[in-house]
C-alpha cells in the first residue's frame, strides 16, 4: 500500500507541474484557455498575472509531493511521508475549494482531486493495515 501511495503522489506532483506550466507560461495559448474555460483572449490577458502566481503555488505543491515520494522510496520515511501528506492534503483541499466555489469547473476539480486523494487514502491504509 505504501508504494502505491508513493506512485499516486508522483502522479499528483507531475500533474501539478503540468498545471504550473499551463498557468505560468501558456496561459494565453488556445489549448490552455480551453482547458481552463477562458472565454476570450481579453479575459486571458486580464488574468495572466494572477495565473502566473497561481501556477507557482501548483509547482510548489507538486515539488512537495514529488520530493516526498522520492524521499520515502529512498528510505527517508518520516520526511517523505510528511512531505507527501502535506503536499497532497493541500492539493485535495484546494480541489474541494474549486469544486464548491466554481460549479462550472467541477470537472477540473475532480481531475485535481483524484491523484492526491488516492495518495492520502493509500497512505492511510498503509498505516492502518
Amino acid at each position: 500500500m505504501f508504494v502505491v501511495s508513493c506512485a499516486f503522489a508522483l502522479l499528483a506532483g507531475l500533474f501539478h507541474v503540468l498545471i504550473f506550466i499551463m498557468e505560468s507560461f501558456r496561459w494565453t495559448d488556445p489549448k490552455t484557455m480551453k482547458a481552463f474555460s477562458i472565454a476570450s483572449e481579453h479575459e486571458a490577458e486580464a488574468t495572466k498575472e494572477m495565473a502566473y502566481n497561481q501556477g507557482f503555488y501548483n509547482l510548489f505543491l507538486g515539488i512537495m509531493a514529488l520530493g516526498g515520494a522520492v524521499s520515502a522510496l529512498a528510505g527517508q520515511h518520516t520526511v517523505g511521508v510528511t512531505l507527501m501528506a502535506a503536499g497532497t492534503a493541500s492539493m485535495t483541499l484546494a480541489s474541494l475549494v474549486l469544486f464548491t466555489g466554481s460549479p462550472d469547473k467541477r470537472g477540473a476539480a475532480m481531475k485535481q482531486f483524484a491523484f492526491p486523494a488516492l495518495t492520502l487514502l493509500f497512505l492511510l491504509l498503509s498505516v492502518v493495515l
